[in-house]
């Protein structure tokens, strides 16, 4: 069991100006975190300072404890964080199998054990074995998007915009299955910009705006403020006499 620490994280890409400013965060094994926040806040750049894909500018990412070295995806990797993007994240030209295979790049061995075990978890891959990653549905390649990023059996899983283009069924089965691989005790940090429907399957609810945290609670308090739903979800809270 593994807890992602993230202190006073500010960073973005070299030519510009920080995007993140300065975000404390913490996520606990079994915990599904979703980050929200209106389009530029931060939200997706803050995942790839967490998994190494662009160098702090300050702050320290840390796993149970111990710092990360700043902008090192593979060190990352090794120490248990997987990192779902948004685009991109399966091999198109590659059957499912062989997006398994690749999957599993950094293990030594073991690689057919774990390939069957994403089957088990993912029965719908079973029957696309030899189908190129590109021709499955949407739903599919999220999937095995995040069959690929298990692979490696990690401990921290971030995703990026999970049910982007998918449909409304597509995307409550997605977070179906990242409500239940967090209850397995992954520690798990989601950006989804379906926030009313991502809060509804998450633990927590953290809010950026600007590159700055401004709001952390629990997923239900989150959804049931007023200003939050108004801003951010596009909706009112329900009246309380209505509340269940």
């Amino acid at each position: 069991m593994t807890t992602l620490s993230a202190s006073d994280v500010c960073g973005g890409y070299a030519t510009a100006e920080l995007i993140v400013k300065g975000v404390d965060l913490t996520v606990s094994p079994s915990e599904l975190a979703v980050i929200i926040g209106p389009n530029g806040a931060g939200k997706s750049t803050f995942l790839k300072l967490l998994a190494g894909l662009l160098p702090k500018r300050t702050g320290q990412v840390s796993i149970d404890g111990a710092a990360l070295p700043p902008g090192d995806a593979h060190m990352a990797c090794e120490r248990g964080v997987s990192f779902v993007p948004q685009e991109r994240n399966v091999f198109g030209s590659l059957s499912v199998h062989e997006n398994l295979e690749m999957g599993g790049y950094l293990l030594r061995s073991g690689v057919k054990t774990r390939i069957e075990e994403q089957l088990i978890r993912f029965p719908v891959l079973r029957g696309k074995l030899r189908e190129k990653a590109g021709n499955l549905s949407g739903g599919q390649r999220q999937v095995l998007a995040v069959a690929l990023a298990l692979m490696t059996n990690p401990s921290v899983l971030l995703l990026d915009e999970p049910t982007a283009g998918l449909s409304p069924a597509a995307a409550k089965d997605i977070f179906v299955l990242i409500r239940d691989l967090a209850a397995s005790g992954l520690a798990i940090l989601m950006v989804e910009q379906n926030a009313l429907l991502a809060l509804e399957y998450g633990t927590r609810g953290v809010v950026l705006v600007a590159g700055r945290k401004v709001r952390d609670d629990t997923a239900g308090t989150v959804l049931e403020d007023g200003e939050i739903r108004h801003l951010f979800l596009g909706r009112a809270a329900p009246a309380a006499a209505h509340r269940v």
